[in-house]
């Protein structure tokens, strides 16, 4: 790029503060076509060059996250080219159909984020923390087990009625809420 085709120095900021902001949607997005941790950062990474090679397109009044989906969209359709030789790969027109359903649902997750913030706080002292441990820890069920001092077979039964308790929760708390668009 030469100094006429670079970006202004405010587009620039916000753009990367927008992209910033959205990174985890954006892996989010591509792990829900791709399925494989590695594959998906790998995209995700292409992407963020992608996108920034084309920031002169870049329109600050329009929504970014949409903007973005379309370039993820590509890249994962491109590295999915790429990996045909592997027998567990989507074809293009189902990852079309899950991108769709993916991108439609995109606003739906920092409420559902919100609610599960929400929800947390409303589980006993004991589960909240199991759920931690185990969750936000990334901990083995043995090793929740021992930390908290109950049987792994103790542990199993708090997480899964936490889970459900958190469902249910979460659940009534979208409700509450309009939908976004």
């Amino acid at each position: 790029m030469n100094d006429s085709e670079q970006p202004t120095e405010d587009k620039a900021e916000q753009f990367v503060q927008l992209l910033t902001e959205n990174q985890n949607r954006i892996h989010a997005y591509v792990f829900s076509l791709i399925g494989d941790q590695g594959r998906a950062a790998d995209v995700v990474q292409e992407t963020n060059m992608v996108l920034w090679r084309k920031i002169k397109e870049f329109d600050a009044s329009k929504p970014f996250l949409p903007w973005a989906f379309a370039f993820a969209r590509m890249q994962v359709l491109s590295n999915v080219r790429n990996q045909q030789r592997d027998r567990l790969v989507l074809d293009e027109e189902l990852i079309g159909l899950m991108s769709e359903d993916m991108e439609t649902n995109a606003g739906q997750l920092d409420l559902i984020r919100q609610a599960l913030r929400s929800c947390l706080g409303k589980l006993s002292t004991s589960n909240k923390r199991c759920v931690e441990l185990r969750y936000f820890a990334s901990q083995s069920i043995a090793d929740v087990a021992q930390a908290m001092g109950k049987t792994a077979s103790a542990i199993k039964v708090a997480l899964l009625r936490s889970r459900n308790q958190l469902g249910e929760c979460i659940q009534r708390q979208m409700a509450k809420e309009p939908t976004p668009k």
